[in-house]
């Protein structure tokens, strides 16, 4: 259905055809209709509640009447700005080609597209003028705000979470907040009880960085599960891995390697880890996963092309997304209290990982 029309520069009239059709507002919508302009705005807005027949002759209204909803009138109307912020907190340096906060984001996208929402990713830096995140969101008069963060210490996070404004924290925790993340602890237990079941019993961890969510619970989750199993838990089988990069599993798994008494199998709390693990053995003229099993975390779309195919925990990103973005949405419309929305995990098997020689 096409709600704007293209004209030429040249044809006066038709720009005082568009003044007037500019002049068309959901009241003039509602009076041709003899609908109530309630039921406009929901049909507009395409709620679930008002039948299909409803819409069709609101629509054709609609265009015949070249109508074009004005923002700020629909702010008036709806006391809503229809705008969400989207804040990225990352370390990496990679930002959203990191495909785990690519896909989320993705996921989140599409959700709140479908309800009517724009998307403002916000920044600390508007105009020229310096602003944290929280007084950028207020400047903008968004809705309600989502954040992707993993980082436990950060400030500005902090600010947004203790404000009234509806938010949904992605990838972290917080009882003062909405929050979605995975089910890392169960992950963890997943990827030692495959393991365990392959005969493996000295198992190494590369960890994420322990100023992260998920770095801290991914180790706990590990330390839990080895201890399910009776295994023992040796300090220099854990090794820092930094902020999930494959230089932080590369140089983690040099590590291990120099030591006598090596590891059979290496779980790495992050896919890009694992590869970067991979890579050392094969430097050191070993082979996945003949002489090392390992096993990430994430299922990035890598972890099915890179050779040999990488066993791994995998999340849900697009679900991830689409949870936050129905919490954010309630609180925004309802007022509720801060939720926990705990994405369920799987396992998925493919060719780094074999029963111990």
């Amino acid at each position: 259905m096409t709600f704007f029309k293209i004209i030429s520069i040249f044809d006066e009239s038709a720009f005082e055809d568009v003044k007037i059709n500019l002049m068309t507002t959901i009241y003039d919508i509602a009076k041709k209709t003899g609908f109530s302009i309630t039921t406009v705005s929901r049909a507009l807005n395409n709620y679930s509640d008002v039948s299909e027949k409803t819409k069709k002759l609101i629509l054709e209204a609609v265009e015949e009447m070249h109508y074009y909803p004005n923002s700020v009138a629909r702010t008036l109307s709806t006391k809503k700005s229809w705008a969400l912020g989207i804040i990225f907190v990352e370390d990496l340096g990679i930002g959203m080609k990191h495909p785990f906060f690519n896909s989320v984001i993705e996921g989140f996208k599409k959700s709140v597209e479908k309800k009517g929402y724009d998307l403002i990713f916000l920044n600390r830096n508007v105009g020229g003028v310096k602003m944290s995140y929280l007084d950028h969101a207020l400047h903008r008069g968004v809705d309600g705000i989502a954040v992707v963060s993993s980082n436990y210490d950060d400030s500005e996070v902090e600010k947004i979470i203790a404000s009234t404004l509806p938010n949904v924290i992605i990838d972290l925790h917080s009882t003062k907040s909405n929050v979605v993340y995975s089910d890392n602890l169960h992950g963890c237990e997943l990827a030692i009880d495959h393991l365990y079941s392959l005969g493996h019993r000295k198992i190494a961890h590369i960890a994420g960085h322990p100023k992260t969510f998920v770095g801290l619970e991914r180790l706990k989750g590990f330390k839990s599960a080895m201890k399910n199993h009776g295994l023992d838990i040796h300090k220099r089988f854990v090794v820092d891995g930094g902020l999930f990069s494959a230089e932080g599993g590369y140089n983690a798994m040099r590590k291990l390697l120099q030591m006598k008494d090596r590891p059979t199998a290496v779980f790495a709390a992050g896919d890009n880890m694992a590869f970067g693990a991979m890579k050392a053995i094969r430097e050191a003229g070993l082979k996945v996963p003949e002489d090392f099993s390992v096993i990430g975390f994430d299922d990035i779309e890598l972890a099915g092309e890179i050779t040999p195919f990488l066993t791994t925990i995998k999340q849900d990103m697009d679900k991830i997304g689409e949870k936050a973005a129905e919490v954010l949405l309630q609180g925004i419309d309802n007022k509720s209290e801060p939720s926990t929305c705990i994405v369920p995990i799987e396992l998925i098997k493919r060719e780094s990982t074999k029963s111990v020689n």
